[in-house]
């Protein structure tokens, strides 16, 4: 690792012109390619306190072993400046957009004396002329046989049409009226030019004037009763149309635009780009790129820019390009565009109307390149593999971490207080396994706090499970989490079970929440007659939390790392391993540890954890808005513990209304299937506590609103109201 002041330049060397740097390693090449409106700011930027630096900046600059810089004049000719460099050295700390697959394209070869139309991958060539690209060849090609009908442009290749010129035979297409086969001179050189140059002014957009002259010809024929080219030329006319309806109409007012969408996490970014040319989607692509430098939305759109346009040059570059973030600033880049254009390019935000509606769909685009790329690079087994084994080394473990649990807190300015746990099994979500819980043992927001009470919970059931099946010699864990403390049978989870409610995974079933050593010292685990319902195993024993895994990640940094650490100690378990990834650099955090893990961007150890991590914040926060919702919709009936939804209905049913069940006695309550004393007595205490709600009026004709309507109301839709 290299020592950034020993080839820090001296104070004064660095100019304030604009420009263009590089920093090389040891062995001169070259790892970054940068730009500035001024290089002395900019650089002096590196060579600060390493501790200040951006992690990925940090590697960079440590890794380089000298810097060198270029002035140019201009900030446009900085950014030609850096892209040819980028191009010519591919640095490996730089963005790099790669595609994600290899799209086709429409291309007319106009340098050519023939010209040809035929499907193209990869680099564009000199003289030729592109529509698209397409996200499929049989797309192109369902467009270009409906569209040689009208313009029959050679679409042979050089050995058919040399061969076909050899022996005075056009090939197929040539008798069949799909091609005006230049081949054995049935039209000039020039005439074949020209056709295909009409072919380009359709395919660009200039449809309405052909249309138009189209049918013009139709109607002339018409009346000079020919009949037959009349007919020609009317299905010539339907041909053409079923092309343009292949894309449809995005922007009524015939725009020519690119729009680019930009989905990213910390380590990756998806870019999306619809080619507008028409006011019809003419082309789409898509790349996705490693976040290696630190770069925001607006340098993401800056290097799409870039990739883009930097071969292109004339119509290629639309008059519009619409983006998410505009470069800071945005003159150098438009004037770029401007220059490679020939004529004015407006680069900006859409903010209303049919082009902010299209950019939605680009974004929308964009997230679903970036998850697909993500699910592919998850399923490969040999990638999760090693994913495992860099984490069990940067963290020390002794075996690869086939189960990992991760947990998170979620709530809404501390009210609805939620955590999750989500479980990966070598590297990929076991849904079936995740859980949902609430924490009920302190009001507000103390994420420190949640995250101890719920790895308390969670390892209290799995030590629970371990004593039911005999694998746990039933010895406590007193206040400091020693095997001294007899534990005898006890109830102290129930106060835990009251409120608290864990999910069983994806299938909104909900069960009591953990029971067992629920607190101070004396407390004991749960006697095993009290033990959750649900699913079992072969054997009868419940499944929610027999597994331990080999190790726990947590949303967050040392704190809560610390609090799941304590959690596991009280409990005396000392085989599970427990990290924290900490969302702001993706530190991983270790116990006991004063600096955290700095994993290499390019780990998969890190984009394993990463994953684990959001798919805990996703199942967090889901349940966090659906508990909050609940909220807003509850009613008496809600409140009271232990009644169910079907007993709530079963109530409203025989009573009609919430009103009439208030005024009912515990006899006549009891008198509903399903609904014992205990239940009837609960249920009264709870009503008669809550104060009846102001009657609804209705503010058309004043009257009141029977609550026996209310009441069937409620009934039918599962809700009740007071």
């Amino acid at each position: 690792m290299a020592d950034p002041s020993s080839y820090r330049p001296k104070p004064g060397q660095i100019p304030e012109s604009p420009g263009v740097y590089k920093f090389r390693d040891e062995h001169g090449r070259v790892i970054y390619v940068g730009k500035a409106k001024s290089l002395r700011p900019r650089l002096s930027s590196y060579f600060q306190d390493l501790a200040n630096l951006h992690p990925r900046t940090r590697t960079m600059v440590t890794t380089a072993a000298a810097v060198e810089w270029t002035v140019v004049s201009t900030e446009v000719e900085a950014l030609q400046l850096e892209y040819s460099w980028i191009k010519e050295f591919d640095p490996r700390f730089n963005v790099k957009y790669r595609d994600d697959k290899s799209y086709p394209s429409l291309a007319v070869t106009l340098n050519e004396e023939f010209p040809r139309v035929q499907v193209m991958r990869g680099a564009k060539k000199k003289g030729v002329r592109y529509f698209g690209p397409y996200g499929h060849a049989w797309a192109i090609r369902e467009t270009v046989d409906l569209m040689l009908r009208v313009f029959p442009v050679r679409t042979c290749s050089a050995g058919v049409f040399k061969r076909s010129a050899q022996i005075g035979r056009p090939c197929l297409l040539g008798y069949i009226g799909k091609c005006s086969a230049p081949c054995v001179g049935r039209v000039t050189a020039e005439e074949h030019r020209e056709l295909a140059e009409e072919f380009c002014d359709f395919m660009a957009g200039r449809t309405g004037t052909y249309l138009r002259r189209l049918e013009q010809r139709m109607h002339e024929a018409a009346e000079d009763m020919e009949y037959e080219k009349a007919a020609r030329l009317r299905d010539d006319i339907g041909a053409l149309k079923r092309a343009m309806e292949k894309n449809a109409v995005v922007l009524a007012d015939a725009t020519d635009a690119d729009l680019i969408a930009v989905a990213e996490d910390e380590l990756e970014a998806a870019v999306q780009i619809f080619h507008v040319r028409g006011g019809r989607v003419r082309g789409q692509r898509g790349w996705v790129t490693d976040k290696v430098e630190a770069v925001d939305t607006a340098g993401l759109v800056e290097h799409a820019l870039q990739q883009l346009y930097g071969e292109e040059r004339g119509d290629a570059v639309p008059k519009e390009v619409l983006v998410p973030a505009v470069p800071d600033p945005a003159e150098p880049v438009t004037q770029w565009l401007t220059e490679r254009r020939g004529s004015l390019v407006d680069l900006r935000i859409p903010q209303r109307g049919d082009k902010k509606d299209l950019m939605q769909t680009v974004q929308r685009n964009a997230q679903q390149a970036l998850a697909l790329h993500k699910t592919k690079r998850a399923s490969d087994l040999t990638t999760r593999s090693r994913a495992l084994e860099e984490i069990a080394e940067a963290l020390g473990l002794d075996t690869v971490p086939l189960r990992v649990e991760c947990f998170d807190i979620s709530h809404l300015q501390g009210d609805d207080v939620v955590a999750s746990m989500v479980v990966f099994e070598d590297g990929l979500p076991r849904k079936s396994e995740y859980r949902r819980f609430q924490i009920k043992s302190f009001a507000g927001q103390d994420d420190v706090r949640s995250m101890h009470e719920v790895v308390s919970r969670r390892f209290r059931r799995y030590l629970l499970e371990k004593q039911k099946t005999g694998e746990w010699e039933e010895q406590g864990t007193g206040a400091g989490g020693g095997p001294e403390a007899t534990v005898t049978p006890g109830v102290a989870g129930a106060q835990e079970s009251a409120g608290a409610t864990e999910d069983t995974g994806t299938t909104g079933i909900t069960a009591p929440a953990g029971h067992g050593l629920g607190g101070p010292a004396g407390q004991a685990l749960d006697s095993p007659s009290e033990g959750p319902s649900g699913p079992i195993d072969e054997e009868g024993r419940p499944k929610r939390f027999a597994y331990p895994p080999q190790l726990v990640v947590v949303d967050g940094g040392k704190p809560q790392v610390a609090a799941a650490q304590r959690a596991l100690d009280e409990l005396g378990v000392d085989d599970v391993a427990v990290c924290g990834l900490a969302k702001r650099l993706e530190e991983v955090w270790l116990p006991d540890e004063e600096d955290p893990v700095v994993l290499p961007r390019s780990s998969e150890g890190l984009y394993l954890l990463q994953r684990v991590r959001d798919e805990a914040h996703r199942f967090a926060i889901t349940y966090q808005r659906s508990k909050r919702a609940k909220s807003m919709k509850a009613g008496p009936l809600d409140t009271v513990p232990g009644l169910g939804d079907s007993r709530k209905q079963a109530l409203l049913k025989h009573f009609g209304s919430v009103k009439r069940l208030r005024a009912a006695t515990v006899e006549q309550i009891c008198e509903v299937p399903g609904v014992g004393r205990k239940t009837a007595e609960t249920v009264a205490a709870a009503l008669a506590g809550s104060a009846p709600a102001a009657p609804a009026v209705n503010t058309a004709t004043g009257e009141i609103i029977e609550d026996e309507a209310a009441g069937a109301a409620s009934s039918s839709n599962g809700g009740t109201r007071p």
